[in-house]
């Protein structure tokens, strides 16, 4: 069973549905117990940084991600916001991330090439390693995005995905078991189904 982490920010409905159309079982929770017993995380997020960590903390849940995640090696999905908590920091705010991933998340500044922020809508993505996350998906991925910020990482082989919005940005990111998609792959149809469903099926391997 897959964890969807419920921090009262995300779109959670549509990835359980997508979940399910892929024919694995999830349940949207924030209880500890069941997050416990899941095999699987995943971290959505839709909103401002510091918000997020706050409801995060104030559920508990901070210090219980942590736990699953650095010391029971637990695979963890993160997905736009949530792929931004994977950072150390954001400059949305000034509240600390999980810092999973050696990076910090900025601010998208492109206006001055007459793009507008938040990015949004559907670009194409391309991958930049071989990945359990990104196999094997359809020819010319295209996911939709929509964000103002993007995760900047300090080490090229935590990169994954990358997209081009006025400048290049980290789309997809990973180390060991934690994994996180700047996209929204619930929102992505085939392309999203595919990268989900790797997830689900990947091994739940704990780090060397």
């Amino acid at each position: 069973m897959i964890a969807i982490v419920d921090y009262g920010m995300g779109n959670l409905g549509s990835i359980q549905n997508m979940i399910w159309k892929i024919g694995d079982e999830s349940i949207i929770t924030s209880d500890p117990l069941i997050i416990k017993r899941a095999r699987k995380l995943i971290l959505p997020g839709v909103g401002a940084f510091d918000r997020a960590v706050q409801n995060l903390r104030s559920r508990g849940l901070m210090d219980l991600l942590h736990d699953q995640v650095e010391k029971e090696a637990k695979p963890i999905l993160g997905i736009c916001l949530g792929m931004q908590l994977l950072s150390k920091s954001s400059e949305e705010g000034e509240l600390p991330g999980f810092g999973w991933i050696d990076a910090h998340t900025r601010r998208f500044h492109v206006e001055e090439d007459g793009l507008r922020v938040p990015h949004m809508g559907w670009n194409q993505v391309t991958t930049t390693q071989v990945h359990p996350l990104t196999q094997n998906l359809p020819e010319d991925p295209r996911f939709y995005f929509v964000h103002t910020y993007h995760v900047a990482c300090e080490r090229p082989e935590d990169v994954l995905a990358t997209c081009h919005y006025g400048i290049d940005f980290h789309a997809s990111i990973g180390r060991d078991h934690i994994w996180g998609t700047q996209f929204h792959p619930e929102k992505s149809h085939k392309f999203g189904r595919k990268l989900l469903q790797n997830f689900v099926e990947a091994p739940c391997l704990r780090p060397v």
